[in-house]
């Protein structure tokens, strides 16, 4: 995951060393404007720190000059947060209408009656995966449609993009329905859900990008954003927004976010309580 490249001519030594203007080149990632601004920073930095020999009263023409080219058209920072608005309203539909109905269920004593019934665990942890999934994809592509029109930011790649887009939001939900079953499914208590929603929320939201660039991260908060799913979601959501990416490019979000939705469905299946 790249933010940017320098490129160095060959003759920028020998350039320095005759006095004309050596030229370096900085091609940035500029849908990441902290990334972007902060690379720019430190190559600027580093360019002022190469010795001069003497203080001129004029511009010296062997001072280094760096030329920054951005690949993307140029995204507004109320823009860049369009897909961790799409990320938060996806946990929070799967809180809702998946953990909290299944808790509930069980709080009100609903859950008796599907005892009675030859229904299996799998039966119904895969009725709750489906009417959340349904549920939750329609309230994020409404986020989705309100981020766009207000921040107006132009949608790269047409249909594909949004066919890419509609199957990450579908897959970041089944992953974070099937988490919140594996871990709520024997609690009893709605208070419970509330309380635990509210400290994941928190936990996989901020370390996912969605606000901060991940490399911004101390080395314990990077290891742990490897394996936070929504860390997937919103680059998968950048990339194809704001970059046009192609199906090849996301490749690898979605496969962790299938196998990610596997791993906690089995889990789910096997915390699942089916009787009292």
């Amino acid at each position: 995951m790249f933010k940017g490249a320098v490129v160095i001519p060959p003759d920028f030594s020998k350039n320095i060393d005759r006095g004309t203007v050596p030229q370096v080149g900085l091609v940035l990632d500029n849908t990441d404007g902290v990334s972007a601004a902060a690379l720019q920073q430190s190559l600027s930095e580093a360019f002022n720190s190469l010795k001069v020999d003497a203080l001129p009263i004029r511009s010296d023409p062997r001072t280094p000059q760096m030329y920054p080219i951005e690949l993307y058209r140029k995204i507004d920072y109320d823009a860049s947060l369009v897909p961790g608005a799409v990320i938060m309203a996806i946990f929070m539909g799967t809180m809702i209408t998946g953990a909290f109905n299944l808790v509930m269920d069980r709080f009100l004593g609903v859950h008796e009656a599907y005892l009675s019934t030859p229904l299996t665990k799998i039966d119904m942890i895969l009725g709750i995966l489906i009417s959340g999934v349904l549920v939750t994809t329609l309230i994020s592509l409404v986020v989705l449609g309100a981020g766009i029109w207000i921040t107006e930011v132009p949608v790269a790649g047409g249909a594909a993009s949004f066919s890419a887009v509609v199957l990450v939001i579908i897959l970041t939900a089944m992953g974070l329905l099937t988490m919140m079953c594996a871990l709520l499914s024997r609690v009893d208590h709605p208070r419970i859900v509330g309380l635990l929603g509210g400290f994941l929320n928190v936990i996989f939201f901020f370390p996912s990008g969605a606000v901060y660039p991940v490399e911004s991260f101390p080395k314990w908060l990077q290891a742990f954003s490897k394996v936070n799913p929504e860390t997937y979601s919103v680059h998968a959501l950048k990339s194809v927004l704001f970059k046009g990416a192609d199906w090849q490019a996301i490749r690898g979000d979605i496969l962790y976010l299938i196998g990610f939705t596997l791993v906690m469905f089995l889990l789910s299946i096997k915390t699942f309580k089916r009787d009292l």
